[in-house]
């Protein structure tokens, strides 16, 4: 114990409390949880798997830069040419955000849509699976069209995930801030 104590006096936490420590931890656990019951709650809302994204690329531009957060939302009316939506390709995890260029009905009388990224100079049949016949994107890779946006906001979550070592200054920046803050 005397052990123990040196070490806290030697960092200056000669007053530290079990107690607080434990209260400051049970704040972060409060903290991420609420973060997991908004996320949820606007997943419930929005009726998408994920009802904020973050701009990665300069394919939309001039409608959407880099680092926009956008706001998605799955509607139940058909989707229409011109419509911004957020798709994903089966087997790949990272969802698009395009236009919808072309749209028409199958034979079975499905609606199917060809996407393009307005900056970009060809549609999105390169992106498909095209290995597995994928031509066109269907309404169930759709998880919803765009209703608001924030510019550049996601900035910050670019710059974590291309920098991991950014995610553990994050975090460790918090922890300090919440064990070392007076309340």
């Amino acid at each position: 114990m005397k052990l123990v104590q040196k070490l806290l006096d030697s960092m200056g936490m000669s007053d530290f409390e079990p107690s607080l420590a434990l209260r400051k931890m049970v704040q972060i656990a409060y903290l991420l949880s609420f973060a997991l019951f908004l996320w949820n709650s606007l997943r419930i809302i929005t009726d998408t798997e994920g009802p904020v994204v973050v701009v990665l690329s300069g394919s939309m531009r001039p409608a959407f830069h880099r680092g926009d957060i956008l706001f998605v939302k799955n509607q139940k009316d058909p989707y229409q040419v011109g419509d911004i939506v957020v798709f994903k390709i089966p087997g790949k995890e990272i969802p698009i955000v395009h236009r919808i260029l072309t749209s028409h009905m199958t034979d079975e009388g499905k609606q199917v849509f060809l996407t393009k990224g307005d900056n970009n100079t060809v549609a999105d049949r390169g992106l498909y699976d095209y290995k597995n016949g994928q031509r066109w994107i269907e309404k169930k890779d759709i998880d919803g069209k765009i209703y608001a946006n924030f510019p550049y906001l996601g900035m910050f979550t670019i710059w974590i995930s291309e920098k991991p070592y950014y995610k553990f200054l994050v975090v460790a920046f918090v922890v300090v801030i919440t064990f070392f803050s007076n309340e």
